[in-house]
């Protein structure tokens, strides 16, 4: 495989490695590796290329990110509604919520600061796949339920650098170190 081409795509590869122009970052993401037929709860990243949609943070627990785009903070009542049956299906919703979520105020630090990928929104397709973020890794950088993740320090930086046009795009292929 050749080297990438510096470009406004961050590329992210299945050998857990994420490019952006000249520079590598190790990533995590999904337990199952890529997919191109995305299903919720397949623990898959999705193959393709997605743009960015907004950046939520913890404020209590980090500073706001400096970016171009736009910034939201995470309240303790944010979640995501990942039920296929329900019309919020893979957006942002506000708790108490009926319908199957995940909750965006987390005890561990994975969720600091959230990348929204505009992956399976426009519209939502039921059971293609929500909740589809880069997000902060674990210490170990296990894999994710589909998401990718980075270290805090690699996903801040890389928000600081990055045009309002970048798109994040998941390879099919891994790439050679």
């Amino acid at each position: 495989m050749t080297e990438p081409k510096p470009t406004k795509n961050i590329l992210i590869y299945p050998n857990g490695i994420l490019v952006w122009n000249d520079k590598r970052f190790r990533c995590a993401i999904g337990k199952n590796s890529v997919t191109e037929n995305k299903r919720e709860g397949d623990m898959a990243t999705p193959l393709g290329c997605f743009p960015i949609r907004e950046i939520l943070y913890r404020k209590d627990k980090i500073q706001k990110p400096k970016t171009l785009f736009p910034v939201s903070e995470i309240t303790p009542d944010d979640g995501w509604c990942d039920d296929i049956n329900s019309p919020e299906y893979n957006k942002k919703i506000k708790l108490p919520f009926p319908s199957s979520h995940e909750n965006l105020w987390r005890e561990d630090d994975v969720y600091d600061c959230i990348v929204i990928l505009g992956y399976n929104d426009n519209p939502p397709e039921p059971g293609k796949g929500s909740a589809i973020f880069m997000h902060v890794a674990r210490e170990s950088y296990s894999p994710t339920a589909g998401c990718i993740a980075l270290s805090l320090d690699n996903l801040l930086a890389l928000l600081k650098e990055i045009p309002l046009d970048t798109t994040v795009c998941v390879q099919k292929e891994p790439l050679n170190r």
